[in-house]
């Protein structure tokens, strides 16, 4: 059966997303999801077995690759303003 899903972007960020993270195609992670909701053991879908593990990210930009573009600038700043309560006390030079 083909099935075609008019998904929001932000849906489509999300699974896009957890598919990276278990390294599997987008396809193959809504199948996975489809499967489990279908109470479907896993094994019997037939599909080929994975590629080879990726490559290990070189720097802090290609290991988050999987997440960008899943929080808006103003979510990120929010989440990571400093506490001026945790701040330490400023220096005073002489």
């Amino acid at each position: 059966m083909t099935l075609t899903l008019d998904l929001q972007p932000d849906i489509e960020r999300n699974l896009l997303a957890q598919a990276r993270l278990r390294g599997v195609s987008l396809k193959d992670y809504v199948l996975d999801v489809v499967a489990r909701e279908a109470h479907v053991a896993p094994e019997a879908l037939a599909r080929p077995a994975p590629a080879a593990a990726a490559k290990e990210p070189a720097n802090l930009v290609e290991l988050s690759e999987s997440v960008r573009g899943l929080l808006t600038d103003e979510e990120v700043d929010t989440l990571f303003k400093r506490n001026a309560s945790f701040s330490r006390p400023p220096i005073e030079f002489e």
